[in-house]
């Protein structure tokens, strides 16, 4: 018996992985992209389930410094004209600023800033940044649980940043091939505030990519709905594609 306990014991050890682990693997799998181009729609869905629609590009450069990324909107004419640029960095809060074609200024986001609504979205500045690993604190190993029928890997993590708008979320990870399905986010009073959901994936050139994305708010009970189309990665795009002069061409 006691053997057998042993056995047991050791079994399940050896088949332990840790949330730092899992981490790692995620970024593991969405990396070597280089450089993409797409075309985006973001839809708002409020608490009524009205929609509205908002047409943007988005250019993104990888970088084990940060990646940057810049996305312009193309429509409706109410926000056509307007620039983000991200420079993300991975031991100190992202570099981040707006451009507003009516005022033909540039405002740069406060680090204090990071938990605001971006555009008017279920989605904060914050949240515009890529996963990384090194930008969390992980405890232990992973729990073994099930989402829409698949092994996932459930595991919670703490923004290591003090601006950070949220005080730990859980993550979802597909056992099988390491990609996030979902993650809860909970707020600074510890409650649950939203949940983004990885709807769709697809591979392109070798390299898996996100397709769709919604962010639903529990509190305020609005969502907001990302999708990439017509993607185009390993592109030759350079430093240059993301300085802030670009923002008022």
């Amino acid at each position: 018996m006691l053997k057998t306990l042993i056995l047991v014991v050791l079994s399940i050890n050896l088949f332990a992985i840790t949330n730092q682990e899992v981490a790692n693997k995620c970024e593991a799998v969405m990396k070597g992209f280089k450089s993409s181009k797409s075309q985006m729609q973001m839809t708002l869905i409020n608490a009524n389930k009205q929609r509205r629609s908002r047409n943007m590009s988005m250019m993104t450069l990888e970088s084990s410094k940060g990646n940057k990324s810049l996305m312009t909107f193309l429509s409706p004419a109410d926000v056509k004209g307007t620039k983000f640029l991200n420079h993300e960095h991975i031991n100190k809060d992202d570099d981040q600023w707006l451009y507003l074609p009516a005022l033909k200024r540039v405002k740069r986001i406060a680090s204090s800033s990071k938990s605001g609504s971006f555009m008017g979205s279920e989605f904060s500045y914050e949240d515009l940044s890529s996963f990384n690993p090194k930008k969390y604190i992980f405890k232990g190993d992973a729990k073994v649980g099930t989402l829409d029928g698949k092994k996932v890997y459930i595991g919670e993590r703490t923004p290591k940043s003090k601006n950070s708008g949220y005080t730990k979320e859980i993550s979802y990870v597909d056992a099988k091939t390491f990609l996030i399905q979902k993650v809860d986010y909970y707020d600074r009073k510890h409650e649950l505030l939203k949940t983004a959901t990885f709807d769709k994936y697809k591979k392109i050139n070798g390299k898996w990519r996100v397709e769709q994305m919604t962010m639903v708010n529990h509190q305020n009970h609005k969502k907001t709905i990302l999708v990439w189309k017509d993607e185009k990665i390993k592109l030759h795009l350079r430093d240059r594609d993301f300085n802030k002069r670009v923002l008022k061409k």
